[in-house]
């Protein structure tokens, strides 16, 4: 059985998520720079089998697509032609930073880490994989 990777994707990092074998728990894995993404993924995938990609598909309020969106899609494009053989869905991520600092908060992690962008990017993928299984 595979894994279901998630990938929150950012202009210059992506926060990376993946599920236990069983799909039951989402985990944050990683974050990893924009420009080594597909190459990060097509190694990851050589070790461990992903049956799926969740990709954050990030809207305004109204639900238009945000101006993020077009960096998106160039990679959507890129992770087809390279990776043709795992599906791509696509969750809204709306509010998921905003839930990922405020976990961090909950959690009692301290003013300087919650500074750093690459856990909250990480934490956003973990959120968007998570509601990605609940709504299965």
């Amino acid at each position: 059985m595979g894994r279901i990777l998630a990938i929150d994707y950012g202009g210059k990092r992506c926060g990376i998520a993946v599920t236990d074998e069983s799909k039951i728990i989402a985990s944050g894995l990683t974050t990893v720079d924009t420009k080594d993404i597909l190459s990060w993924l097509k190694e990851y995938i050589s070790k461990e089998e992903v049956e799926l990609f969740i990709v954050g598909e990030p809207k305004r309020l109204h639900g238009a697509p945000s101006e993020s969106e077009k960096l998106i899609q160039p990679f959507l494009k890129k992770i087809s032609e390279e990776i043709p053989n795992i599906p791509v869905k696509r969750i809204d991520e709306r509010f998921t930073s905003k839930m990922a600092f405020d976990t961090m908060l909950a959690s009692g992690i301290s003013k300087k880490k919650r500074r750093n962008k690459a856990l909250v990017d990480q934490i956003s993928a973990t959120i968007i994989l998570q509601d990605y299984l609940y709504n299965q």
